[in-house]
């Protein structure tokens, strides 16, 4: 991971994202070696391992961090934080998923910050029909010209703006759609995607009945994670949108399962 090699000092939000970073790759690191890393005062460290923690970024130990994975299957970052991890990489992935989208198609936008980033990248596309159940995303795209939004009613689920439940599921399970860009909070050769909610997950799983072509977008910090709900084994994704920092013998590994996968660049 990128750390700061000139002599400049690094911006307080640039060196707790590296720190992110940092803690995601060597899977624990000490006070004492970001104090040497970033040449700030271990008071300036905690502080920011103590903001960090409060974000849901990291997991604070005695005298460092470890990933938040560590706290278990079932742990979830409410929306707000989601949107400050590894937003670059959900940018350039957005960016190459929007090459999938024609003029007349009727999509589904599953929940999700790397959704959201390309629906913000669908206002050029003319004559497009979005179904969704996210109420943020669907906010957005009603000020853009060109584009149906159809937004799922259901049961609100509070801190992540979607709806989910019995009403959701059977409203999307009349519908049939061209495409389904699906967001995923783990991904594994031996699992696929998986997610924390098991009512996110039935939804996700109807989003993939109802459409000809599933393509995922998961950010390459999400490989190799295995969350609560399996909701898409890798034999039923048409299309996997990663971005360029995941692992080549992963990548490889995916390839010869015959799945077509497209690796975004990032800037």
């Amino acid at each position: 991971m990128p750390v700061n090699s000139s002599s400049e000092p690094l911006f307080a939000e640039e060196r707790k994202q590296q720190i992110v970073e940092l803690v995601k790759t060597k899977k624990k690191v000490l006070v004492p070696e970001l104090v040497d890393l970033f040449k700030v005062s271990p008071a300036t460290i905690r502080n920011d391992l103590r903001e960090l923690e409060h974000l849901g970024l990291v997991k604070r130990t005695h005298g460092g961090a470890i990933p938040v994975e560590y706290l278990g299957a079932g742990f979830e970052l409410d929306t707000e934080r989601k949107v400050v991890e590894h937003l670059q990489e959900k940018q350039s992935i957005a960016a190459a998923a929007v090459q999938w989208v024609e003029e007349g198609d009727i999509i589904v936008l599953d929940t999700g910050t790397t959704t959201f980033e390309l629906a913000k990248r669908l206002s050029g596309i003319k004559n497009i029909t979005v179904v969704l159940n996210d109420i943020e995303i669907a906010r957005y795209l009603e000020e853009c010209e060109g584009i149906n939004v159809i937004l799922i009613g259901g049961t609100l689920r509070k801190k992540f703006h979607c709806t989910v439940g019995p009403f959701a599921t059977k409203t999307l399970s009349e519908l049939n759609v061209d495409k389904v860009f699906l967001a995923t909070n783990g991904f594994t050769i031996e699992k696929g995607c998986s997610t924390p909610d098991i009512n996110q997950a039935e939804i996700k799983k109807i989003m993939m009945q109802i459409a000809t072509k599933v393509i995922v977008l998961c950010d390459s910090s999400k490989i190799g994670i295995n969350s609560f709900v399996q909701f898409a084994p890798v034999s039923e994704i048409d299309v996997f949108i990663t971005d360029d920092k995941i692992g080549k013998e992963y990548l490889q590994e995916l390839q010869k399962l015959g799945l077509e996968v497209i690796v975004a660049p990032t800037k």
